[in-house]
């Protein structure tokens, strides 16, 4: 089956290295709470708020061996009171797991966005 992971993080600042170490916690965490291999991703939509422009997102996914992974980077729409500084992403899996059983991450202040699916 098809399933979605929903997951985002809270960055520190707008560089380059925030954005590639908030990134590659965040997509380990998907990973590891998942049980995941990339084998089972079969592609990685990534969002940023419009503050966060140093480095692309998918760049933290392939330099942690996403090399064969379809990743794409967007830009959140700028909502006024936003949460600043956070990267989103949605990927797309390969599961015989029920929906339940997923674990959707949301780290550092990026809890505050969906408290009721955060683990």
């Amino acid at each position: 089956m098809v399933r979605a992971i929903r997951g985002a993080i809270q960055i520190d600042s707008n560089d380059q290295e925030a954005i590639l170490l908030g990134v590659a916690e965040l997509v380990t965490e998907v990973m590891e709470r998942n049980r995941l291999t990339t084998d089972d991703v079969i592609s990685v939509i990534f969002t940023s708020t419009p503050d966060l422009t140093a480095e692309f997102p998918a760049l933290a996914a392939r330099k942690l061996g996403f090399n064969d992974v379809p990743l794409i980077c967007a830009s959140e729409i700028d909502v006024p009171g936003a949460l600043p500084r956070v990267v989103r992403l949605m990927a797309h899996v390969e599961l015989d797991r029920p929906r339940a059983q997923i674990q959707h991450v949301y780290l550092r202040g990026a809890v505050a966005l969906r408290v009721d699916i955060a683990q």
